[in-house]
C-alpha cells in the first residue's frame, strides 16, 4: 500500500518551476502585475557586486496585489505576449496599502 505524503518538502521536490521575489511596480492592467526583480552579481573580472533590475509580467487571478507589495511568483506556460509567470503568494504588504483611500475635497479659494 502506496501513500502519499503532502508535505511542503514533498511539494518542492515535485515543483521544479522556477520562483523569483520581487516588488510590485504596476498593476495598472487587468488581471496582471509587474514584477521588478534585483539581481545582484559579482563582476567577473573586477569582483564587484552589481545590481541590475529585470521586470517580469505576472498573472494575478484576483486583482490582490498592490503597488509596492513584495510577492512570491512562479514560472509557468504562456498566458500572453509577455506575461509567463503567476502569482504564487504575497510576502509582504505594502505600508501605504494600508492606508485607508481619503478623499481630500476641493477648497474654493476666492
Amino acid at each position: 500500500m502506496t501513500e502519499t505524503v503532502s508535505t511542503p518538502e514533498a511539494k518542492a521536490v515535485a515543483s521544479r518551476r522556477n520562483e523569483k521575489v520581487g516588488l510590485v511596480v504596476s498593476t495598472k492592467m487587468q488581471k496582471t502585475i509587474v514584477v521588478e526583480i534585483e539581481m545582484r552579481k559579482a563582476h567577473p573580472k573586477y569582483k564587484r557586486v552589481i545590481k541590475s533590475n529585470k521586470k517580469f509580467y505576472a498573472h494575478d487571478e484576483q486583482n490582490s496585489a498592490r503597488v509596492g507589495d513584495v510577492v512570491r511568483i512562479r514560472e509557468g506556460r504562456p498566458l500572453s505576449k509577455l506575461k509567463r509567470w503567476s502569482l504564487e503568494e504575497i510576502v509582504r504588504r505594502s505600508s501605504l496599502a494600508q492606508l485607508p483611500d481619503v478623499k481630500v475635497d476641493a477648497i474654493e479659494v476666492k
